[in-house]
Formats: structure tokens, C-alpha cells, sequence
């Protein structure tokens, strides 16, 4: 590390923890009490329980009741990526799911990169929707100045005064589709938290990040970094990683919990308080299992068959059929081929008359079972009503594209490039850009002067997922929607 970091991180702690000191007198006197903080994270709509999701929310909302019943100082907090996801809640553009988690009384919530899929505006008309404050310090609208949004809310919870503010990853520049997040300025999250630790750390007994950061080791700006450079943050609530912490992982002046994902698990975070010592923090998580006898809140439970019911109308219907299983899983199609992959390349293929195709494991939401296959299923593989784009693509440039697909092999990756029409060959020991030792396109070397046609999705066209070469090339073709076009390969 260099010793300006150093001097930096220094100056950060000490600025902090003196505004620590400096605010304990200031402050209302409350006894010694526990603060427990339910949360929730990267639930992509999975609002009813599923043999392959996690508990449905009609079981957290039971649990979330007993946690109550046994304090009265509890907060039911949501750290992102929960406006979009499953059918259930995507033909709605969102509403779906601000109608289940208003109903459920949720205490606040920060925004995640895939809660800006149907756009800013639209993600403005979702917060006005719910009954709490969603917020986010560091997502700053280019024309006014300011936070699109609320950056941070101060609850009492029975004298004690807790502080939340928000923070969203600046990697949903290039993880939602780029017009989504046209006019908008992502600031670096530890600086958006240094100026929310002056300004409420003296106004508030408790300090609680809300963020969709994440911990992954390919991301800059993660909640461990946010916390190791800013002093005075009591618990970081996470997301974006999808990663369970059974315990919370203890960093900085604090401790960073994360639920995993698809409400596989409630965290439940338990936070002493002294006037004294201040606060500190352990957590532990309600995964399914765990749930399997808890009964399902009823009134919760009937919102969501409500949402169903109304949904079936569109997604019952028979589309296709598929004679094997078709794997779609998460942790496969980030790190390597599939046959659903490659279904939807052949798809692209056929048509547009493409050379090559290209498509990101991360716009590959879902596996499909062997049998009848509905719309509703064909929807939750590819929920992102992407249309289809032609482009005009040299030699060199597909080259580059294949570098930014396996560029973090053999870590998951959403950016991983299932192609079809060529093969590639590549020595993962070679530094990251430089790994591709062959290319076939059609049976022959790629030529890096010759012009090739790429059928891809408007999302990486637009530079999406890091396909940054791929920005302003000449478009040769725009078509439908790629989920109608797979359903028509299928049935052909």
C-alpha cells in the first residue's frame, strides 16, 4: 500500500472517530439497549417460495413477527435488486414487489443496480409507491446536483435513533442496460459515506449503511473497502455479491452482514448499544431450512397468489418444448458454456443471419425443466425485454470481445461470452486481455481485417457488461425481443 493510502485511511479514522466522541454528549440519554436489524438482499422477485428459491416472502414476514414479539426494537431493511427478477413481479414493472414489501413493513431500502432495469424514472415512480424511505447517497443526477434520491433516513425506534443511508454499486453503469442510467453520476461510495458519517454520526445513537456493494474480488468499490476507509459506520446491511455471511465478516469500526440471495436466507443482525461503549454487532442467518415448518403469513401469502393469479393469465400459456433440461443455473453459465447457452446463440443465428452471436451469462437468469415449456419460463430466463442488434464487427474487435468474456475465468462472471458460429481456444495462465491463442469462425481462422456480423443483445451493443468495443460500431440490424425470438427458434 502506498503511504499516502495510509496517511489517507489515517486521517479518515481519526476524523470519524472524533466525531464519535464529540457527538456522545449531544445525544439523547437512552439505556442500554439491543437493536435487532432483519434484512433482506438480491431477492430478483423471488416473493414466492420455490423448490430451487428460497422461502418465499410470506414466511420472512412470520419470522420477522416472531423477532418482534420477543423485541419491540426491530428493523426490517432490503439492500437491493428487488424491483426486478421473476415474472411475478417484472410484467408489473416492479409494482408487484412495492405492493409485497409494503404489506410486509418494510423500514427502508437501498436501491440495487438491477432496480434501475426499467429505467430512472420508472424506479422514481416505484419509491414514491412505498410506504418507506428508499435511499442512496452516492447516485446524483447529472441536471439538478442532487441524490435522485433521499441519501439517508433517521428512525426512531423507541428512543433510540438510528441512522440508515444508502449506497449503490457504480458498477450498475455497465451492469443495467446504459440508457437506464443516462444523466446520472455514480460517486465513489466512501465518499458519499464520509460525508454521511459527518453529517449524522452526532444526530443519531446508531450509524447503519444500507448498500448493494458487494465483496467480490473483481469489484473496486466494495462494502469492505467502504469500511475500512471510513471510520464510524456501526453495520453495513449488503448486497450485490450474492454471498451468505453466516456471521457478518467484522471490518472497520463494524460489521458487514449479507443475506445471499433469491431470500434463501432472512439476516438477522442483533446490535447492543451503550452510551458508554456504543455499539457493537453479531449477526446469524434464517435460511430455508430453518423456515420449513414456519407458517406462512396469510394475509402476505394472499397478496402474492393475487400477483400469481393475475400473472398466469400471461404466463401458462405453451410456448415449446424441450426434451432434456436445459441449464440456465447461476453458477454456470458465468464460467462456461451451456446447452441453454448455446440454444440462445443458435437461436440469434438463426434469426438474423448472423455470422457470429454473442450473449453474457448474466443476462441468463434461469434453467428450464425437460417437458411443455410456458412464457413464464422463457421470461424468467431472459426477464430483461432485450431486443436484438446486428452489428458490424472487424476481426480484431471479436477478439477483444472474447478477452472481455473470459477475462475473469475461472471466476463467475455475468460478463462471460456464450458465442455461437465460431469456436475459441485460450490459456487461462496468461494475463487477463491477452489469453486467446485461436480463433474459428465457420470452420476458418478468424482474419482480424475482415468485417464479421454479430447478432447480440441492445445491452452489451450498448456497452454493457464492459463490452465497451462494441459502442458505436456500425448496427446492421434491429429486431424483436430476444425471449420472442428464442420461443420461435424452439418451436421451429
Amino acid at each position: 500500500m502506498k503511504k499516502g493510502s495510509i496517511l489517507f485511511k489515517t486521517a479518515v479514522l481519526l476524523t470519524a472517530l472524533a466525531l464519535v466522541l464529540a457527538s456522545c454528549s449531544s445525544l439523547p440519554k437512552v439505556e442500554d439497549t439491543t437493536l435487532v436489524v432483519a434484512h433482506t438482499n438480491d431477492t430478483h422477485g423471488r416473493i414466492l417460495e420455490g423448490k430451487y428459491d428460497g422461502m418465499g416472502f410470506a414466511k420472512i414476514s412470520t419470522e420477522v413477527s416472531r423477532l418482534k414479539s420477543e423485541n419491540p426494537n426491530v428493523l426490517l431493511l432490503d439492500a437491493g435488486d428487488t424491483f426486478h427478477g421473476t415474472t411475478l413481479v417484472t410484467l408489473s414493472e416492479g409494482e408487484a414487489a412495492v405492493k409485497v414489501l409494503n404489506a410486509m413493513g418494510y423500514d427502508a431500502m437501498a436501491p440495487g443496480n438491477h432496480d434501475f432495469n426499467y429505467g430512472k424514472e420508472r424506479l422514481l415512480e416505484l419509491t414514491a409507491m412505498c410506504d418507506f424511505p428508499v435511499v442512496c447517497a452516492n447516485v446524483i443526477d447529472d441536471a439538478t446536483g442532487e441524490t435522485i434520491l433521499p441519501p439517508y433516513t433517521i428512525l426512531d425506534v423507541n428512543g433510540l435513533l438510528v441512522g440508515i443511508f444508502g449506497l449503490t454499486t457504480d458498477e450498475t453503469l455497465y451492469k443495467t442496460h446504459p440508457k437506464n442510467v443516462e444523466g446520472l453520476t455514480f460517486v465513489d461510495p466512501a465518499e458519499a459515506a464520509m460525508e454521511m458519517v459527518e453529517e449524522l454520526r452526532d444526530q443519531v445513537h446508531v450509524l447503519i449503511a444500507l448498500g448493494h456493494l458487494g465483496v467480490d474480488e473483481e469489484t473496486t468499490n466494495t462494502s469492505v473497502s467502504v469500511m475500512e476507509k471510513v471510520a464510524g459506520i456501526d453495520l453495513f446491511v449488503d448486497g450485490h455479491s450474492h454471498t451468505p455471511m453466516e456471521m457478518g465478516t467484522p471490518a472497520g469500526t463494524g460489521l458487514i452482514v449479507q443475506s445471499g440471495y433469491h431470500d434463501k436466507n432472512l439476516g438477522v443482525a442483533e446490535l447492543s448499544y451503550s452510551m458508554e461503549t456504543g455499539a457493537s454487532s453479531k449477526a446469524m442467518l434464517f435460511t430455508k431450512d430453518d423456515a420449513a415448518e414456519v407458517e406462512e403469513d396469510a394475509a402476505i401469502l394472499a397478496i402474492v397468489e393475487s400477483i400469481k393469479a393475475e400473472n398466469e393469465k400471461v404466463t401458462s400459456v405453451v410456448v415449446g418444448h424441450t426434451d432434456v433440461f436445459l441449464d440456465g443455473e447461476r453458477a454456470n453459465v458465468r464460467t462456461g458454456s451451456t446447452n441453454l447457452g448455446d440454444l440462445i446463440g443458435a437461436a440469434l443465428l438463426d434469426a438474423t443471419g448472423a455470422d457470429i452471436s454473442l450473449q453474457n451469462g448474466g443476462g441468463i437468469r434461469a434453467s428450464i425443466e425437460a417437458g411443455e415449456v410456458t412464457k413464464g419460463e422463457i421470461i424468467t430466463v431472459l426477464p430483461f425485454g432485450n431486443t436484438v442488434t446486428v452489428l458490424e464487427v472487424p476481426g480484431s474487435t471479436v477478439v477483444e470481445v472474447i478477452e472481455n468474456g473470459i477475462k475473469d475465468y475461472p471466476e463467475a462472471s455475468g460478463a462471460y461470452c456464450h458465442m455461437a458460429g465460431l469456436t475459441f481456444e485460450f490459456d487461462e495462465t496468461k494475463p487477463a486481455g491477452s489469453r486467446v491463442t485461436k480463433v474459428m469462425v465457420g470452420g476458418s481462422a478468424l482474419d482480424p481485417g475482415a468485417k464479421y456480423s454479430m447478432a447480440t443483445n441492445d445491452f452489451l451493443a450498448a456497452g454493457g457488461d464492459q463490452y465497451e468495443m462494441l459502442k458505436g460500431l456500425k448496427v446492421l440490424a434491429e429486431m424483436g425481443t430476444l425471449d420472442d425470438i428464442l420461443v420461435a427458434y424452439m418451436n421451429k
